[in-house]
């Protein structure tokens, strides 16, 4: 009878935290939701995501790169050589 009632009252626990989980869950799912666009949306797309213009002009080439439009030749390179890395075909 000790045992039935052991049994019995684990599975109650069980049960009962399983509901207080679920009910928790909702918020916790929407403040996750929220913050992973929030993470997506700014700090991953560092790439300029800008209209282009009839000819490029050194602003505009300086904000696809990720670097200042004043940076020096080997800056300009290393962040050419990163994107041209990132986005080859062969990559992976």
């Amino acid at each position: 009878a000790r045992t039935v009632i052991a049994v019995g009252l684990g599975v109650a626990t069980v049960a009962f935290a399983g509901r207080y989980a679920f009910h928790l869950w909702k918020p916790l799912e929407q403040a996750i939701t929220e913050t992973a666009k929030r993470i997506s949306t700014s700090s991953l797309s560092s790439y300029y995501k800008g209209g282009f213009e009839q000819k490029m002009s050194r602003r505009e080439a300086s904000l696809i790169l990720g670097v200042s439009p004043s940076a020096g030749k080997a800056k300009i390179r290393t962040a050419h050589r990163r994107v041209m890395i990132l986005n080859h075909p062969d990559k992976g």
